[in-house]
């Protein structure tokens, strides 16, 4: 069964109420320009509608609720109640500069297992709804944050849910949240049918494809997800997605101490990103330090700083484009891997 989201519900009520079409204009314009959270604080509106809007939606236009809220110097963590009893985090980061930006959960909890990833211990709970996954960006747009760019890299796998299109929908629909889509990250763990629907469907949106190994033995070790679908199958997924699109598509390694970030690593992964064709130059490897938590294992370390410029110099060598990724929020948990609803 399709879940409508608010924005389709408030177009039903407005229709069965008989009211004219500028109101949802209206409406719209109070979320997303005057920052109004309450239906009752619209007060353009007339009483017996937003009588209507509170019986049926609910006093607040947020379906979720802060919980409690972490900051560090550049990192703001929010943990959100949602129905069913569950929690879900997401984080704002500020970079020097002023801009924004926001990590953001699609579902409760994981069910893929990644061995390095605090979010996969808990389990999947359940998918995020539509509403659910874009009201972690509404209730920063209501509290004055600007939305200057956003990635799907909080707890989930964001093509594992179905809701994630008509999420993005949303987020790029001029009258609500009015995103350009580039400025949206998705990242996968290389679910192939997700990787093809956001091609056809969302081809500007930003694609991250986590490896964490070139070797497909190690890869199925540390993510389950590899048996079903091995690393050259997504290679050539991803290949289609950049010749269809003409848009990079990142690679995210998340170097592990003695465990993949070796000569042999990093000059597998320089093997798998030559020789794919034209478009080649498209592929960006972004090395991500490991954050370890308490529920994480303990032989995971984040590699030596000489283990990290030797992976860069073998990678820049072989003509591949490599970022150092730099890391925030590792101090609240609130980085890479580090998502686990922990009070």
């Amino acid at each position: 069964m399709k879940l409508t989201s608010k924005y389709e519900t408030i177009r039903r009520i407005l229709s069965e109420c008989k009211q004219p079409e500028y109101r949802y204009a209206q409406i719209m314009d109070a979320i997303f320009k005057q920052n109004i959270g309450e239906y009752e604080r619209m007060t353009i509106l007339p009483k017996f509608l937003r009588d209507e809007l509170n019986r049926i939606l609910g006093p607040n236009v947020c379906s979720i609720a802060p919980v409690k809220e972490l900051t560090s110097k550049q990192v703001s963590k929010v943990l959100f109640a949602i129905p069913g009893d569950e929690q879900v985090e997401a984080v704002r980061l500020t970079y020097e500069r002023g801009w924004k930006s926001y990590c953001i959960s699609t579902q409760c909890g994981c069910g893929f297992r990644c061995k390095f990833c605090a979010t996969g211990t808990i389990g999947l709970k359940r998918n995020l709804t539509a509403d659910e996954i874009t009201d972690q960006l509404l209730y920063f747009r209501l509290n004055g944050h600007s939305l200057d760019s956003i990635s799907f890299m909080g707890m989930g796998e964001a093509l594992a849910n179905p809701h994630i299109f008509e999420a993005m929908t949303i987020l790029t629909d001029p009258y609500l949240f009015g995103l350009g889509h580039r400025r949206i990250t998705i990242s996968t763990i290389g679910l192939l049918p997700g990787i093809d629907k956001l091609t056809r469907e969302f081809p500007q949106v930003n694609l991250t494809f986590s490896l964490h190994s070139p070797f497909d033995d190690q890869r199925s070790e540390l993510m389950p997800i590899n048996d079903r679908f091995p690393v050259r199958d997504v290679l050539i997924a991803l290949d289609r997605h950049i010749r269809e699109t003409g848009r990079k598509v990142y690679i995210a390694y998340i170097l592990l101490r003695g465990v993949n970030d070796s000569t042999a690593h990093a000059e597998a992964v320089a093997e798998l990103l030559r020789g794919r064709g034209a478009w080649e130059h498209l592929y960006h490897v972004n090395l991500i330090p490991f954050n370890s938590t308490e529920v994480t294992p303990d032989s995971y370390r984040q590699s030596d700083p000489s283990r990290i410029k030797a992976f860069v110099r073998i990678l820049k060598s072989r003509g591949i484009s490599v970022t150092v990724r730099t890391q925030f929020g590792s101090d609240i948990n609130a980085a890479c891997g580090q998502l686990y609803r922990s009070e």
